[in-house]
């Protein structure tokens, strides 16, 4: 491993700004901004792929439309041409790619017999496949051969400490190297792994890992974030005391020298570190190769609908899914060096580790994506020469409401690809990537989840991208819309759903003997169809604009809109930094739509409050007026950004905090605590479901300043 610093330039990133501010409100959603040059077409992976159906498979498909369609509709050849296509390493055995295509219990490749970290470490060389940056610029480079010798050693350790197939390895671990060589170690015995990032309690980390009995416990000593360093010696001490067949607990001294001693004092069971494990003189791995379905990970749903989903996948899914997903999607292959902004405890860190599968150059960064200055994830692509830089909405929105503009700070001429996702982007932060960033980029604004580990709509490199559209359905994956009755709606709003399986759906939750919570969770609505939960439609042209949850939909006297559609159009009003909408109407229509608004300078007027009502009657219809505007300091987020809708919906509702959210997925919690005095307040007086007054001063629609505090 060689350790360098990595020091981009941060004044430069400070002084590269344009006045604070959304621009981009005159763009409006569909405006194309940006087609591939003949070049990228031809060289994409996609193009070579659909090439070589024709020459190999005889299948002849003359677009990205066409090839969706077919992908979609012969999943027994489309994922079998995907296994021969990428090269798997591993035994395919006889039977058919989708052996039973029922929904939940889809068995696909019966017969085969694979390991994920095989077919990750398949490269060799000298070349880099990990760059790990700490946010204080220390940084690691590791080749793709001392890769294999440490996950080898790795291996060997786990092995000795009684780590066997199917056994669980959980870590509590920042995004570092140590965290990439444990997965693959872990996966190359067969045996599970599970990871959460550092910043979580030992509560949160006990909701998750005590569902699963993990043998041995990887963790930091303590993590840095936003300049400041912290302890995690005590929170993994808690939490080992609660898992009792915790076999051994592995210490990684990333911060401080004394981390053995005071580990000890802490009273870690079965306590060695990293060094102790990797002691081993192997240096090749071994690879056991499991069953397709053989599970290869577990992650957990966010939380914020109620306890946490232990969500099982399997190797050959994953291995499948992502090996399409990261080729043919984001073209990503041995010339890339890719990184997506991301902790241990999201889906995101598997699909970013996921890049070897590709021979891509893995780039880890642990810290905070606005620490020193904002613009450090770009400073960070020029200094690593970054080709693809993917990251969360909310981290693109920050940058432009600060006015910033990369390209004036920041090289970024090998960037070919800008990843976003979280929530939706707005038109406007298509067109500000296009502006600030680079016209030449592919912008790919991706939508799926944890529960498939995956996005499920997603663009082509040989796709148009036009501001606020997702320019396809992923290939693979039979996305439609539903309307309330069930049936294929185009160019309506409706329930994203999923009609055939996929390799990466789950497998089981782990604590769900006779899978009746995966079903309630995914195929209670539409039997035997994948409701997935997001708000969608799809136009003409085939590209998917994700509206918001379903279940934070609102619907006005049958007038249906989601969320984002209604954040897309208040957030360009002058003066609104953000905004949460709830529509607190019961079934029988009783109750008030309520629009919280934080304001670039506080102090909520009735000019301000005018101005939201006429801008949403014009643009999105009259009964999407809100009842009352109501201003409050911050809009609540999980912790990749995502509103929290339906937990303040329970909220105003009367639910208890603990019952209508998980702290533990929320990136600040301080900012459900009014809407928490509020639901105290409906408790006590139990006459009438709340409707937002506890949350006053605001401005009502009728006009008038609410009564407030």
């Amino acid at each position: 491993m060689a350790a360098d610093r990595v020091t981009p330039d941060h004044a430069a990133m400070e002084d590269g700004r344009q006045p604070a501010g959304r621009d981009g409100g005159s763009v409006a959603a569909g405006t194309p901004l940006w087609e591939p040059p003949p070049r990228r077409i031809s060289q994409a992976a996609v193009t070579n792929y659909r090439a070589w159906l024709a020459a190999e498979r005889g299948v002849e498909l003359a677009d990205d439309t066409r090839l969706w369609e077919w992908s979609v509709t012969d999943l027994d050849t489309f994922w079998e041409s995907i296994w021969d296509f990428c090269a798997v390493e591993g035994d395919r055995g006889t039977g058919p790619a989708l052996a039973d295509a029922a929904m939940p219990g889809a068995v696909w490749f019966p017969g085969a017999r694979v390991n994920y970290a095989e077919n990750a470490l398949t490269r060799r060389g000298p070349a880099p496949a990990v760059i790990a940056v700490r946010e204080d610029g220390a940084t690691a480079v590791v080749s793709w051969d001392e890769l294999r010798r440490q996950v080898a050693k790795a291996a060997a350790g786990l092995r000795s400490l009684g780590v066997a197939e199917g056994d669980r390895v959980c870590a509590v671990l920042p995004n570092t190297v140590y965290a990439m060589v444990g997965m693959l170690a872990t996966a190359s015995i067969g045996a599970v792994w599970s990871s959460c990032s550092p910043e979580l309690g030992p509560t949160a980390l006990r909701a998750r890992f005590g569902q699963i009995d993990p043998k041995v416990l990887i963790g930091v000593d303590g993590y840095s974030y936003g300049g400041k360093s912290y302890d995690a010696l005590d929170t993994l001490a808690a939490l080992a005391g609660d898992l009792p067949g915790l076999g051994a607990s592995v210490i990684v001294p990333y911060l401080w020298p004394d981390a053995l001693s005071r580990a000890r004092a802490a009273g870690l069971p079965g306590l060695l570190t990293w060094d102790e494990l990797m002691a081993s003189e192997t240096s090749e791995p071994e690879f056991t190769r499991v069953a397709f379905d053989a599970p290869l990970w577990i992650l957990y749903s966010s939380g914020t609908t109620g306890p946490p989903k232990a969500i099982v996948h399997g190797h050959g899914g994953i291995l499948l899914e992502h090996l399409k997903s990261l080729a043919l999607h984001l073209d990503l292959g041995p010339d890339d060096r890719f990184c997506w902004f991301t902790t241990t405890g999201w889906m995101m860190w598997n699909y970013l580790v996921s890049g070897l599968l590709v021979g891509a150059t893995v780039v880890l960064y642990d810290g905070a994506p606005g620490y020193p200055a904002l613009g450090t994830l770009f400073g960070l692509a020029e200094a690593l020469e970054l080709t693809c830089l993917g990251t969360s909405v909310g981290y693109l929105q920050a940058c432009e409401d600060a006015g910033l503009v990369p390209r004036e700070f920041a090289d970024l001429s090998r960037l070919r690809t800008v990843g976003s996702t979280g929530s939706p982007l707005s038109a406007a932060g298509y067109a500000w990537v296009y502006e600030a960033v680079s016209p030449t980029v592919m912008l790919s604004s991706i939508s799926g989840g944890t529960d498939v580990c995956t996005a499920l709509v997603a663009g082509l490199p040989t796709m148009p991208v036009r501001a606020g559209e997702i320019g396809s359905r992923a290939l693979g994956c039979a996305v439609r819309v539903f309307d309330e009755a069930g049936e294929e709606v185009v160019d309506e709003v409706g329930e994203l759903v999923v009609t055939a399986p996929m390799p990466s759906m789950p497998l089981c939750f782990w604590a769900d003997p006779d899978g009746g919570r995966l079903r309630e969770s995914y195929f209670s609505v539409y039997p035997g169809v994948w409701r997935h939960g997001d708000w969608a439609r799809i136009t003409p042209t085939g590209a998917v604009v994700i509206q918001g949850r379903s279940d934070a939909t609102l619907n006005r006297g049958g007038v249906r809109i989601g969320t984002s559609e209604l954040y897309s159009v208040v957030e360009r009003v002058p003066g609104i930094a953000d905004s949460l909408a709830v529509d607190t109407a019961d079934e029988r229509g009783h109750g008030e739509l309520l629009l919280f608004v934080v304001l670039t300078e506080p102090g909520l007027t009735e000019a301000v409050a005018a101005r939201l009502r006429e801008v949403l009657r014009a643009e999105l219809s009259p009964r999407h007026v809100p009842d009352r505007i109501i201003e409050i300091t911050e809009v609540p987020r999980t912790h990749t950004g995502k509103k929290l809708e339906v937990p303040v919906k329970r909220l105003l509702a009367g639910t208890a905090l603990d019952e209508a959210v998980s702290l533990d997925s929320v990136a600040n919690p301080d900012a459900l605590l009014p809407f928490a005095a509020a639901s105290a307040r409906s408790r006590r007086s139990a006459s009438e479901p709340m409707t937002g007054s506890a949350l006053e001063p605001g401005t009502g629609s009728d006009g008038e300043a609410e009564p407030g505090a």
